[in-house]
């Protein structure tokens, strides 16, 4: 599988990030859904990647930096067809070390509470995440669970 960084100019990313959206909006209450439009992922504070297997686009993830000391995980998807399949790791893995190059202290990240997004907190989980406050502009909200992973220490 190739992950790389994506200018997300391509037809294939933008239908991917659509379905994403609907997804999000079919799942989650309007003043709960988090997700980031094409427009808010390509700010300069965040880097996108795209996953490809035999040049098919099979997952994307992308990493906002919150300050000098932690960024957010953001837009984290994989196909349907992939699911359960190890991509979610890959790309998780990918995100978590360009944090740890960057030298951050921690990753950041908000899912939805619903069991929709319970493969997505296994995940994190399984990945050393741990529950935590909201963070930055975020607040509480029943439809929202926050995660936070220290990236101190041996990586």
């Amino acid at each position: 599988m190739d992950i790389v960084i994506d200018n997300l100019e391509g037809k294939a990313i933008f239908a991917f990030l659509e379905a994403h959206l609907a997804d999000m909006r079919a799942v989650s209450p309007p003043e709960s859904k988090h997700a980031l439009d094409l427009d808010g992922l390509k700010a300069p504070e965040i880097t996108f990647w795209s996953a490809c297997e035999n040049g098919v686009l099979v997952g994307c993830g992308a990493l906002k930096e919150l300050d000098p000391a932690g960024g957010e995980i953001k837009s984290m998807r994989v196909d349907q067809s992939c699911r359960g399949k190890g991509v979610g790791s890959r790309i998780l893995n990918h995100i978590i070390g360009e944090a740890r190059r960057r030298g951050y202290a921690s990753l950041k990240l908000e899912t939805g509470s619903m069991p929709f997004f319970e493969p997505a907190r296994r995940l994190y989980r399984k990945h050393g995440f741990v529950d935590c406050p909201p963070f930055g502009e975020y607040r509480e909200d029943p439809n929202s669970v926050f995660m936070n992973l220290s990236l101190a220490g041996p990586g």
